[in-house]
């Protein structure tokens, strides 16, 4: 019995001395020494092992204490944290009746009752954003550009579809098993993985402020050219522009109440559908005029002072990597997006070519900031009121957008939150929510009044924000998270992208202000 009992506390001791040892070789090898035996690094290993099951431990046990009702009636529930936990550090899921899953990105993160988009529903979401209204701009673009004003619709478009891709590339990495997996649901958390450890909420602040300023300027570009063009059309009528912009934004007010992008998918159709007739309608006048097209005026040098703002006008109109990463989670079959991402931008990028080259041919230096302004009465009335229509059903896309970032910034549950979720455990919209949403709507047209300068703040709004989120953030967000996997001429495509984009949205934005700014002062003189 002795010598058994001694036995078992000479192997005892043996395996707790075999794993100290392996512990400091293991300590040694991480600071650059090599381990001195395969047995130690076997053992070391373990080691690890046991450390991360208990660092999980810990962590279970936290959830757990976060989940746990205050009384002591009735049995302990289960805690959703427990079957959400990554060994990779990732955060458990919302509640069931948090906005994260009534308007998630799908996959790991979304929740799995949402309606879902197929590949084409997120193609005409798409071609509705980087088709919009802002072509109009562009023959004003050709006006003070040239050919390298076409040079850059081209040269925009395929940057915009390079770097809408790689920013998806970083919402996955490989797990464990060699698997690509969606690790991060947004824009946002793509800038905190890059900043994390130091600073694991700087980028995603950034983010968060860029977006927003990006989507609420476009919205109130909206509302400004849907004014703008109901005032022109009708010039007898006793009704101002900022009548007009009052009443678009009355028409506005449903889309406080969308609860997915299902809904907004069929307004992007019938967008779409009135975009084609816009573009019809006015390259059929342009065709009538070819005789007097003048070839002669299309020139090879640029206005320094005037093309940065046309820069900022083609970069904003290709805008939708804000958005980008909610569409590809909400896809039935996310392996279709890149295809989506091709067609898409190509046939922008021949649409947008040949409407701004024609309608350029046509009224030549003539040509006004916004291209219907330069239509005959007749026409101009039955295009005008067209495009009305698109901007009034373009409008629920960024905005939807808006409402999204700011909820998951102020009011998402959890302890961060800075005001009470806007959803109820049922999914229901709560009043505080509905009148954020309204609040909205209301700002969108109270800066629509005060700032009225479609061309200016359209360059102003591309060459800040427009440039950094769609140039300069994903190819930096690219090299950070996957440097180690990039091939050289990926790293080369990423650098050349930002130092263009930086250089880009510095002139346009200076350019821009310095216009908007003698805008203003003639309107003062006036």
């Amino acid at each position: 019995m002795a010598t058994l009992l001694r036995s078992k506390l000479s192997n005892v001791a043996t395996s707790v001395s075999n794993k100290s040892q392996a512990k400091v070789s293991g300590m040694f090898a991480r600071m650059g020494f090599q381990a001195a035996t395969d047995e130690e690094a076997v053992g070391f290993a373990h080691c690890d092992d046991l450390d991360f099951e208990h660092r999980q431990g810990l962590q279970m046990d936290i959830l757990k204490t976060e989940g746990e009702p205050c009384g002591d009636e009735g049995a302990e529930p289960p805690v959703e944290g427990d079957i959400h936990y990554q060994r990779g550090g990732g955060a458990p899921l919302p509640p069931s009746g948090s906005k994260d899953q009534a308007l998630g990105a799908g996959g790991e993160f979304g929740g799995h009752d949402k309606p879902k988009i197929t590949a084409w529903e997120a193609g005409w979401n798409v071609t509705n954003a980087i088709q919009g209204m802002f072509v109009l701009g562009l023959p004003y673009a050709i006006l003070h550009g040239g050919y390298l004003g076409l040079f850059l619709i081209i040269f925009a478009a395929v940057v915009c579809c390079y770097t809408g891709k790689i920013l998806i590339a970083c919402l996955y990495e490989e797990n464990e098993d060699g698997e690509v997996v969606r690790v991060r649901d947004s824009y946002v958390a793509i800038a905190n993985a890059c900043c994390a450890p130091r600073f694991p909420t700087l980028g995603g602040r950034v983010v968060n402020v860029a977006q927003i300023i990006e989507l609420v300027m476009t919205c109130i570009l909206y509302v400004v050219v849907s004014g703008n063009l109901m005032y022109n059309s009708f010039p007898g009528l006793p009704v101002s522009q900022k009548s007009w912009s009052i009443i678009a934004t009355a028409v506005l007010l449903p889309c406080a109440f969308l609860k997915n992008l299902k809904a907004v998918s069929k307004f992007s159709l019938l967008c779409t559908l009135a975009h084609f007739v816009i573009n019809i309608l006015v390259i059929a006048y342009c065709l009538s005029r070819a005789r007097d097209w003048a070839w002669e005026k299309v020139k090879f040098y640029i206005d320094v002072k005037k093309f940065p703002i046309s820069i900022g006008i083609i970069v904003f109109s290709y805008t939708s990597q804000i958005f980008l990463p909610s569409l590809e989670g909400n896809m039935q079959q996310p392996s279709e997006f890149h295809c989506m991402m091709n067609w898409t931008h190509i046939a922008a990028c021949v649409l947008k070519g040949l409407f701004a080259l024609v309608a350029y041919l046509t009224w030549a230096d003539e040509t006004k900031e916004v291209i219907t302004d330069n239509l005959p009465g007749s026409i101009r009335a039955v295009v005008n009121i067209f495009l009305v229509a698109k901007a009034l059903l373009s409008y629920p896309l960024p905005f939807f957008a808006a409402v999204e970032v700011l909820e998951k910034s102020l009011f998402q549950e959890g302890s961060r939150a800075f005001f009470p979720a806007c959803y109820g455990g049922d999914g229901r919209l709560k009043s505080w929510g509905l009148t954020l949403r309204c609040a909205l709507v209301v700002f969108t047209l109270l800066m629509a009044i005060y700032v009225p300068h479609f061309a200016l703040l359209m360059g102003l709004t591309g060459s800040l924000t427009g440039a950094g989120l769609c140039f300069l953030l994903p190819s930096l967000f690219h090299l950070r998270l996957l440097w180690r996997k990039l091939l050289w001429h990926q790293v080369f495509f990423d650098v050349a992208i930002f130092v263009i984009g930086g250089i880009c949205s510095v002139s346009g934005f200076v350019h821009s202000l310095e216009g908007l700014i003698e805008a203003y002062r003639t309107n003062a003189e006036d």
